[in-house]
């Protein structure tokens, strides 16, 4: 009886609920969530090449970045300054040698002085000059060709010693070459590597000029000393002024 009863009871209400009107009914709606999502194959590879182009642009950037710093650098490079100097050094070599060349004995390398000398001690053997006269200017000759003599192996002297520090300059400035890092500092090398061998010329005329020097006076006072020769032979053959002839004894008187 009581399950015939429930079942009438549930049969009225379903009954009730169905004769209700729509209007009255509770609304039920779908969550956002649970919609459904649309693939589009078209678009999607659309929006991967914009990302892939994108990409490349971005990297291209990076690249020319890279290319404009390197170009800077490389500028600062070509624009360095070589730190190295050897001009200082050059400079003490060839004061040293002119020093020497300034301090040449007698006849100095001045064209003035070298006139005055030959109008005087190298010229011409004077008819009046006396004896003694003709005796101090051969003695003033030979001394000039000494003194030549040793001022030429004075700069000969100074130019083998400047030879080992030659050497270690040519030696640093091939290195600092060899090692440049930019083309101003390889053109700057090549220009101190230059003034070394300027130098080294510079040297190499000094010693010609001291050793020029020097055979020029040997060879002025070898025809100087043939011309004093001369005169001295014409005063010993010119009668009344040459050998006068005496009485000699051999022997003492009683004997």
């Amino acid at each position: 009886m009581s399950t015939r009863r429930s079942r009438s009871r549930a049969a009225l209400l379903a009954a009730t609920i169905f004769s209700l009107p729509i209007s009255l009914m509770p609304l039920v709606v779908t969550p956002a969530s649970a919609q459904w999502i649309v693939y589009d194959p078209t678009n999607y590879v659309q929006n991967v090449l914009q990302a892939a182009r994108a990409l490349e642009q971005i990297n291209n950037q990076i690249t020319s970045l890279q290319n404009e710093a390197q170009m800077l650098i490389n500028q600062a490079r070509n624009l360095a300054s070589l730190p190295y100097s050897s001009l200082q050094r050059l400079q003490q070599s060839i004061q040293r040698t002119q020093q020497l060349l300034n301090q040449t004995q007698n006849i100095a390398f001045d064209v003035q002085q070298i006139d005055q000398a030959f109008q005087t001690t190298y010229g011409s053997a004077s008819l009046s000059a006396s004896d003694q006269q003709l005796i101090a200017d051969a003695r003033t000759r030979w001394q000039n060709t000494v003194g030549g003599l040793q001022d030429a192996m004075r700069v000969q002297a100074t130019v083998v010693g400047n030879l080992d520090a030659n050497r270690a300059e040519m030696s640093a400035l091939i290195g600092q070459s060899q090692g440049a890092t930019g083309s101003l500092q390889a053109a700057q090398a090549g220009n101190q590597i230059l003034a070394l061998q300027a130098q080294q010329l510079a040297d190499l005329t000094a010693v010609v000029a001291a050793d020029g020097r020097a055979r020029a006076l040997a060879e002025a006072e070898r025809a100087a000393a043939a011309e004093q020769g001369r005169e001295q032979r014409r005063r010993f053959l010119t009668p009344g002024s040459g050998y006068q002839p005496g009485n000699a004894s051999m022997f003492p008187a009683g004997n």
